[in-house]
Formats: structure tokens, C-alpha cells, sequence
């Protein structure tokens, strides 16, 4: 019998296909896993899974980590809700090609659309390329805790090929086309996953202007789209506000009927039912033979607020503004003060519904609730803040001002918005259910100050698998929409699977206490920004590669992702080791 570099025994595996679970070893050599069942002989080191789960590491295919790739070795807080490979440069928006003149425009872009202050960008990205191949070595040979993928953004390939015409949104030319399209055909050939655009208006420029994409015609993202079909490699990523379903779907079956190329969507619920329309449109193209996807959350997307965030209740209040710039610490202190607090109270009071910046959303006390530990990510409507206002004789805003300031200030209150429109996550386990989705939309690296969504990957399995009351979902199930699903929607053959030959990237997991922890803010950033991060108790262990790099939460050894180059193909089972 050989001797194994690790052995995992006696976990009950679920091994990313869809199978039942079953008891079994795993051993791992070389960075892959080389058997499954029941593994005789010894190993360097052997991990005792019993009563564990035995997951493949998770695949998440919607991060925006593209600036934190570059400074930073650590995907948090993806790395610890047990994701071992990262998709980024999605929605469109990204750091190359970039002309250096550029470098400011991007910033905006970034800023604006995904929530990453401007002052950690400018100071963290060292902006060494100006093509997306020179991105790409940029990152080539860097040590990550997870593997690291890219996309090519359209937003940055726009304002690079045609400049101010480009951000205004002009028509392109067919000259620009051609250049955008063999651009984007380079990125591919040099390893990009794929290509990614945003056809939405909630991403806008840190100025307040739609992002460059926004009016991009048929003709542009088919071009552009045919120019990597060319490559026989390469995915396409898609955000839109589908306020025209047919004719919006109609453009980008066409991308991925013309390139021959998969394509996803960002799908939520938003206002009515349209989301059925577009499983439906969905579910059409696939039996058609379109190879098309939605990517889907498993909970709401919601907003976090709170005095350490961008937003809270008392953002717009023209009292509370007075001591908005000052340090934590002192604004609580003087919103302790009952005089200061009867004048911002009054000056809410003074002001109209229309006055109030977001009024709908930062107080909407009906679907508000304080963020316990752990989370509700479904609260119900008693569970309100309204709903304990009334409970109390209070003013819901009045309410909201204490818990703000409980914590030292460092209480958040939570505002599911999309997926949330009936009050419940019905429709988020519908799209889950769906065959043609997957699981994406988690934003690791974005929106730093206002959700926290990385976490997504702990609530598919903790809530769908284990605590909702009603529409419970297979566990083997969804372990294959995160881990061999994800992986296969970007290319990504190589990993999502415990079986002989796969890579070695595992989650061994106590899923009965799996959970994902309140989120809290840390200021960690490059010039000291502020950040939303969140912890997990349940990972026993986390393996990149057969390496453990993170064992119950705590970092450990060292750091074996990297920068992964194109699609990877399915693996050839791996011989069994010799030796004593």
C-alpha cells in the first residue's frame, strides 16, 4: 500500500455530482485527489472527518476581487465561506486594456458601480499594464488563498477603444467593433475566462453617469462576442435591467447563438413576475441547444446600514450631518446626547418624504431589521422595526436611532430588497430549482460599505439544506450548483468534483453548526479603507490544491492559489502513488 500525502477518512462525501452522499476516505497527492472509497495505508498527515460533511471547494463565478488580486494574497471574505476558486471582471467593469490617462476613468467606473472607494483604488492598484494580457501577468505567479480567474470588461475595452466616445456612449463604428472584438479575442487567447458587460442603470460612475455600456448595440456585443466564439474558448457575462424581457433576451441569445459561446445573466426578482419570463426565454434557448444560464442568489440582495456604513436612517438628516465627518466614537458620543437627538428627531420630523435622501429605502422601517448574530436573511414582517416601533407606542425613526448607536455604534440593520418582493425567499428557491441556473451574484470584493453578500455560498447550503421551514432543496443538489455547476459554466472542468484525478480543493464540514456570522466592518485597505467582512463557523477545514488553507476559520500554511489561464480540461484519472 502507498503512503498519501493526506488522507480525509471516514467523512460522508458529497462529491459535487449530484449523488447521494456516502461515507468514504479521500486521499490527495500532488495536489489532486488520487482516491476515493476506502483508502489503505498511511499519509503524512490524516484528517478525521467523521460526522463530517466532505465537500469540493466551491467555485464562485461573480466576484468583482480584481483590484484586491492585485495588492492583496487573501479573497476575504470569499476564502472563508469555503470558496477555493474566484471569477472576476464581471459586470462589465475592470482595470485593462487601459490607456495610463485612463487610469482615473476606471476608477470613477469602479467606484461608482461596485462601492470600492476611489482612495483605495488609486492607492492600492500599481497599474503596471496597460493591455489586459499585461493585467494578466500583473498577476501571473502571485500567491492567492484561492484561485484567481479574470474576464475582460467591456466598460474599461470601450473607454480604451474609443475614449470620450466611448464613455458618452456614442455608436460605435465598425472600426471600433473590430478593435474591441480582436482586443477581447487577445484577452481570451491569453488566458481571460471571458468576456462581461453591464446593460443596466444602476451602475453608474462615481459622477453619476452611466456606465459605458449602457446603450452598446446588437451589433457591438455580437461582434465582440463572434470575435471569441473564434477562439473556441471563452464564456460571456451579462447584467441588464431586462425592462424589455423579449427583445433584451433576444440580444443575448444571439451572442451566444452567433459565437457558439455559453452565456449567463444576473437574474433576481425585482418588480412583478417578469423573472418567470426569463426561465421561460431560458429554459427555450437551452432546448434549442443555446448553452445559456442564469446566475441566481440564494437569499435576498439586501442593503446593510449602519454609522461605519455609506447609508443609514439618518444620512439625509440636516442635523445629524453636522457631525457626519467625525471619528466613530465621537459622532456616538453626541448622538448619546438627549439634545442633540430631539434635534435631529425634529429636523426628520420638518422634512418631507421627498426630502429625505432614499427616504423608500434608508427608511423603510417596515422591511428593516437589526442584524443579529447570527443573520436573519428572512426576516418576517413582526420582526420589523416598524413593526416594534408600533409594539412600543415609538417613532420608527426615533427607534431606529438607538439601535444605531448600540454597539458603540457598530450595529447594523438590515433591507432586503431584490428576491424580497413577496416578503419571503419563495421566488430565490424557485431560480435555485431551476435547471438552467447557477449560483452567482455574490459580489466578493464589491459594494464594501453596503453588502455582504460573499457569504452566499453558507446560506445555499445552511438555509436551503437545513433551516428553512418549507421548500427545502436536496443537499447533494445544491452542493453541485456551487461546486461542479459554477465550475462547468465558466470552463472550469478541472475542479468542483471529488474524484481521482480532480484538483484537491475540499471542504470538510460540521454542517450542523454551519453558519455565517454577523458581518462587521474592518478598515484594512489600502489608505485605510473600510471594509464588510463576515466570519463562518461550520468549515472545519478548507484544502486549495491539498493544501489546508484555512482550518476553522483560522489562516493557515501557505498560500497555493494563483492565476488561472483559460479553461481547464476534465482530468485523467491519476495513477495511485507507490512506494512504502
Amino acid at each position: 500500500m502507498g503512503r498519501h500525502e493526506l488522507i480525509i477518512r471516514g467523512g460522508t462525501v458529497i462529491d459535487g455530482t449530484g449523488a447521494p452522499a456516502r461515507t468514504a476516505d479521500v486521499a490527495i497527492d500532488g495536489g489532486l485527489i488520487t482516491e476515493l472509497g476506502v483508502v489503505g495505508g498511511s499519509a503524512a498527515r490524516t484528517i478525521d472527518a467523521t460526522g463530517l460533511l466532505v465537500t469540493p471547494g466551491f467555485v464562485d463565478i461573480h466576484t468583482h476581487y480584481d483590484g484586491q488580486a492585485s495588492w492583496g494574497e487573501r479573497m476575504i471574505p470569499s476564502s472563508w465561506h469555503g470558496v477555493t476558486t474566484v471569477v472576476t471582471g464581471n459586470c462589465g467593469v475592470g482595470f485593462a486594456p487601459v490607456h495610463p490617462a485612463d487610469h482615473g476613468r476606471l476608477i470613477e467606473l469602479m467606484e461608482g458601480v461596485e462601492d470600492i472607494p476611489g482612495a483605495v483604488l488609486d492607492e492600492g492598484l500599481a497599474w503596471s499594464w496597460q493591455s489586459f494580457p499585461e493585467f494578466m501577468d500583473a498577476l501571473d505567479g502571485r500567491p492567492f488563498d484561492v484561485d484567481v480567474a479574470v474576464q475582460v470588461p467591456h466598460g474599461a475595452l470601450r473607454l480604451h477603444v474609443m475614449g470620450e466616445r466611448g464613455a458618452n456612449r456614442e455608436v460605435a463604428s465598425h472600426e471600433d467593433i473590430e478593435l474591441m472584438a480582436k482586443l477581447a479575442r487577445e484577452a481570451i487567447e491569453a488566458g481571460a475566462l471571458g468576456f462581461s458587460t453591464s446593460r443596466t442603470l444602476n451602475h453608474r460612475t462615481s459622477r453619476g453617469e452611466p456606465t459605458p455600456t449602457l446603450t452598446a448595440e446588437a451589433d457591438e456585443l455580437v461582434g465582440i462576442a463572434n470575435a471569441i466564439g473564434a477562439t473556441g474558448q471563452g464564456v460571456l457575462q451579462v447584467v441588464s435591467d431586462f425592462t424589455d424581457p423579449d427583445a433584451e433576451f433576444a440580444i443575448f441569445r444571439r451572442m451566444a447563438e452567433e459565437s457558439g459561446r455559453p452565456l449567463s445573466f444576473s437574474l433576481v426578482q425585482t418588480r412583478g413576475d417578469s423573472w418567470r419570463r426569463q426561465l421561460e426565454l431560458l429554459a427555450a434557448a437551452n432546448a434549442d441547444g443555446v448553452v445559456m444560464s442564469a446566475q441566481v442568489a440564494p437569499r435576498a440582495v439586501g442593503l446593510l446600514l449602519g454609522l461605519q456604513c455609506t447609508l443609514h436612517p439618518l444620512l439625509a438628516n440636516p442635523v445629524y450631518r453636522e457631525v457626519a465627518a467625525l471619528p466613530l466614537a465621537e459622532r456616538v458620543e453626541i448622538l448619546r446626547d438627549p439634545s442633540f437627538k430631539a434635534r435631529v428627531l425634529a429636523a426628520d420630523a420638518a422634512q418631507g418624504p421627498n426630502e429625505r435622501l432614499g427616504g423608500r429605502v434608508l427608511q423603510a422601517f417596515a422591511r428593516m431589521s437589526v442584524v443579529q448574530d447570527p443573520p436573519d436573511y428572512e426576516p418576517d414582517a413582526a420582526s420589523s422595526i416598524a413593526a416594534a416601533a408600533r409594539s412600543l407606542g415609538r417613532d420608527p425613526f426615533d427607534l431606529a436611532y438607538d439601535l444605531l448607536v448600540e454597539d458603540e455604534g457598530r450595529a447594523l440593520l438590515y433591507v432586503p430588497l431584490l428576491n424580497y418582493g413577496d416578503g419571503n425567499l419563495d421566488a430565490a428557491g424557485e431560480m435555485l430549482a431551476h435547471p438552467n441556473t447557477v449560483v452567482g451574484l455574490g459580489d466578493g470584493g464589491a459594494h464594501v460599505s453596503t453588502i455582504c453578500d460573499a457569504s452566499f455560498p453558507t446560506t445555499l447550503l445552511a438555509l436551503w439544506g437545513r433551516d428553512r421551514d418549507h421548500g427545502r432543496l436536496d443537499l447533494p443538489f445544491l452542493v453541485e450548483r456551487q461546486t461542479r455547476a459554477t465550475a462547468r459554466a465558466v470552463g472550469l472542468l478541472d475542479r468542483g468534483v471529488i474524484a481521482p484525478g480532480y484538483r484537491a480543493d475540499i471542504n470538510v464540514i460540521d454542517f450542523e453548526h454551519l453558519s455565517a456570522r454577523r458581518p462587521e466592518m474592518r478598515h484594512d485597505l489600502p489608505a485605510g479603507g473600510r471594509r464588510l467582512v463576515q466570519a463562518a463557523d461550520g468549515y472545519v477545514v478548507t484544502l486549495v490544491a491539498g493544501n489546508v488553507t484555512y482550518s476553522n476559520g483560522e489562516a493557515q500554511g501557505p498560500l497555493p492559489g494563483r492565476l488561472v489561464r483559460g479553461p481547464q480540461p476534465a482530468p485523467e484519472p491519476a495513477p495511485r502513488p507507490g512506494g512504502a
